[in-house]
């Protein structure tokens, strides 16, 4: 290529900066598109832990307790254990009654309890090598996990 050729290019490539930006912009909506008709296929704890995105609570994620109306996502990081109570699919957005309690043994219960759209938490206690208690409500339904991560 001569000079033209390097001409049209450097011409081109503010054309195609916009271009790109223009999509990028454009795709968000899209993709939550996308999402939304995949959701249905998807099993409701799975679609509830990925609404939560990226989690409230730090470390890995150790359980997930699902029950009817919603999920308990249970993390740990070093000696401490995090909740998060998410509600399914087809009733995130609207208020409903949530609640989620992390309880360490010989301690006392963390919970955060109230009207919700989406999660009710996060709530974190320190374990150290004990057992852990974890509850979660959504509405009517919920799910005690007895003593777990001893």
């Amino acid at each position: 290529m001569g000079r033209a050729g390097a001409t049209t290019r450097s011409a081109l490539g503010p054309a195609v900066l916009c271009a790109v930006v223009l999509l990028v912009v454009a795709m968000p909506q899209q993709a939550r598109a996308v999402q939304v008709v995949h959701a249905a296929e998807r099993p409701k704890a799975v679609w509830a832990a990925q609404v939560s995105g990226a989690s409230a609570c730090p470390g890995r994620r150790v359980r997930t307790l699902t029950f009817a109306t919603g999920s308990v996502l249970v993390h740990r990081s070093g000696g401490y254990v995090c909740a998060v109570t998410v509600t399914v699919s087809g009733k995130a957005g609207t208020k409903r009654q949530m609640s989620v309690g992390v309880r360490a043994r010989g301690g006392r219960a963390v919970v955060d309890s109230g009207s919700f759209a989406h999660r009710a938490g996060p709530v974190t206690v320190h374990a150290g090598n004990r057992c852990v208690w974890v509850t979660g409500k959504v509405a009517k339904s919920s799910v005690g996990s007895g003593w777990i991560l001893c």
